[in-house]
């Protein structure tokens, strides 16, 4: 994989998902992409994304810690189980922690690791930070879906 092509362009070209699918026009479009065993990102907000002047809204902040570490999990259930593509994954609980104001005017750079993980499921470890200062964190668990499930092969 090139460094500037993200896990969702590669594995989910066709995606809608507001938060991570690069069919969405109007989507935050999110690029993951693979450093070691972290998966980052980085993320320019613009004055839509706001909840007050200068500031991103907190639910936007949600929104990318989710997308994030949701693929942060199938990229590691992928390489985990030896496949091709990521199995499709779904948020099962996730908690995010809102430090500090996150500035509009900062690149907003993603991290997120897999804290623990069996065959179908990982816990992810996420933080957002700007201008080198953590702005959020998030812990989440994230699942593979089998046949049945609505997002079964949704990518």
């Amino acid at each position: 994989m090139s460094s500037d092509q993200g896990l969702q362009a590669q594995y989910a070209p066709h995606s809608t998902c507001f938060g991570c699918g690069p069919a969405n026009a109007k989507g935050l479009q999110i690029n993951s992409r693979v450093d070691g065993d972290t998966v980052i990102a980085d993320w320019q907000a613009e004055p839509h994304h706001e909840a007050f002047p200068g500031m991103v809204s907190g639910g936007i902040i949600g929104a990318l810690l989710d997308c994030h570490s949701n693929w942060t999990a199938a990229w590691h259930l992928m390489r985990s189980a030896g496949l091709d593509q990521p199995p499709c994954t779904v948020t099962a609980e996730f908690a995010v922690k809102l430090r500090r104001p996150t500035p509009t005017s900062e690149i907003l750079h993603l991290a997120a690791t897999v804290a623990e993980a069996t065959a179908d499921r990982a816990v992810i470890h996420a933080t957002l930070t700007a201008g080198g200062k953590v702005c959020a964190t998030c812990i989440g668990t994230f699942g593979a879906v089998k046949e049945g499930h609505p997002a079964y092969h949704r990518w």
